[in-house]
């Protein structure tokens, strides 16, 4: 693709300017963001993402183009399915409306450092040992039958970390506006505030280890993997607040996710057949009748997955809506039913 080093640098720069905007502007003054406001840089974000992939198609060729639209779709859905999360732990540590968006703003700062650290070394692995596409394609295809399975199960502001954690530091019960610590009788005590960023800083790392192979499985550049990852985070807080009550009628979301991570997982071996270097599996040659799933099947599989696991589940959620106002209806019937 011919990723200069000062490509790299104006990204970054462009990425950390971004987010030190989105403080000043939006989250160093505690609000809750109104619809309007949420829609309206969501929609902002989205099309920048758009427009850059775009950009990458026109200047690199389409193929690169369609890699990272396939990348940004798979690394949306996975940021999505991180707001479900981010909207437990919001509400199992009851945090204040107002200061979700600085809570929401580190924890999406933190994904993205740790996301970066992975894809530096995600790239190294691909680099020097082809093998290690095995191992993604082994991990996606764990992670997706967990996703199917065992979404949701535990709470994270409960869990065996947050216990740990609050069982080492000296914790205040309520919170001090957003502050992180605070003194008491001249003992230095961590606010609720900072247990929610630790609960999102861990189930960042957590999400870390799917997001990155899963778009590794897509394509082999890191610059792609990157741009498309920072995208997807971009504008991810104003999308709690705009989708927050949808959040919880996408029952089907988890499911649609495994289906990506496994066809993904299912790619990523193939690929590991088709540039095979192990010496117990073939002799160490690669098993060129093995196919090569192509980038633009990739992307419509995702994006049809997607449309599909939401349109069932606004599907399911509606039709539960109406049982219980059927429900509700003939209980009340019931109730002022005249005696004979």
């Amino acid at each position: 693709m011919g990723v200069t080093p000062l490509i790299w640098i104006v990204t970054i720069a462009v990425t950390i300017a971004f987010f030190v905007f989105e403080f000043f502007a939006h989250v160093r003054k505690p609000h809750e963001p109104t619809i309007g406001e949420s829609a309206r840089w969501s929609a902002f974000y989205i099309g920048l993402a758009l427009l850059f992939g775009v950009g990458i198609g026109v200047v690199s060729g389409w193929t690169y183009g369609g890699e990272y639209f396939a990348g940004y779709l798979t690394e949306k859905a996975l940021s999505i399915d991180n707001l479900f999360v981010f909207l437990i732990i919001m509400t199992g540590f009851a945090v204040p409306k107002k200061y979700q968006q600085k809570v929401l703003m580190v924890g999406i700062v933190i994904a993205l450092i740790m996301r970066g650290a992975f894809i530096a070394v995600g790239a190294a692995l691909i680099e020097n040992f082809s093998w290690i596409f095995y191992i993604f394609g082994a991990l996606l295809l764990v992670l997706a039958y967990r996703q199917a399975f065992a979404h949701g199960e535990s709470d994270p502001a409960n869990g065996k970390f947050m216990t740990f954690v609050r069982r080492v530091l000296p914790v205040t019960e309520e919170y001090n506006e957003d502050k992180l610590t605070v003194k008491k009788d001249g003992k230095r005590f961590v606010t609720p505030m900072l247990l929610v960023i630790i609960a999102i800083g861990f189930i960042d790392l957590v999400f870390a280890v799917d997001s990155i192979p899963a778009i590794y499985g897509l394509t082999n550049e890191a610059y792609i993997v990157f741009t498309a990852n920072a995208f997807a985070l971009m504008g991810l807080r104003q999308l709690y607040f705009l989708i927050g009550g949808l959040l919880e009628r996408l029952v089907y979301l988890a499911q649609g996710l495994a289906v990506i991570l496994a066809f993904i997982g299912v790619k990523l071996v193939f690929h590991a057949l088709h540039v095979n270097e192990l010496p117990f599996i073939n002799g160490g040659e690669p098993l060129l009748w093995v196919p090569e799933i192509p980038i633009w099947f990739s992307l419509l599989f995702i994006a049809a997955t997607v449309a599909v696991a939401t349109i069932a589940s606004l599907r399911k959620t509606r039709n539960d809506d109406k049982k219980k106002e059927r429900e509700t209806f003939d209980g009340e019937k019931v109730i002022h039913a005249p005696e004979d």
